[in-house]
């Protein structure tokens, strides 16, 4: 779905059926202790581009809304981890680097 801003995103959640007014994010709604979400933090969240540069199976990416600029603004801050290896991913765009060694050999 897009989010208000025009990425597409697999977490962003809208609906307007029925004179209803419901927008969310399910990828922050799954973390308990983060701050509430609001749909101005969709123009900065990575989690969109993210998801359009890796599309690996075993990628599992949590996020919180964090404090940026001094405490004065709130950002989404998303961790990546690997389900196969079971290790954090460092650069979610590019991946944990395990999962794909096998298409790097050329079998003859």
């Amino acid at each position: 779905m897009k989010t208000p801003f025009g990425k597409a995103c697999q977490y962003y959640y809208s609906d307007y059926f029925r004179g209803k007014s419901t927008e969310a994010c399910r990828l922050i709604q799954a973390n308990p202790a983060s701050a509430p979400w609001k749909p101005a933090l969709c123009r900065t969240c990575p989690a969109p581009d993210i998801l359009l540069a890796n599309a690996c199976p075993h990628l599992a990416l949590h996020a919180r809304v964090g404090k940026a600029f001094f405490g004065l603004t709130q950002q989404v801050v998303v961790v990546a981890a690997c389900r196969e290896y079971r290790v954090e991913v460092a650069k979610p765009a590019v991946g944990c680097g395990h999962c794909h060694e096998h298409l790097d050999r050329v079998e003859a």
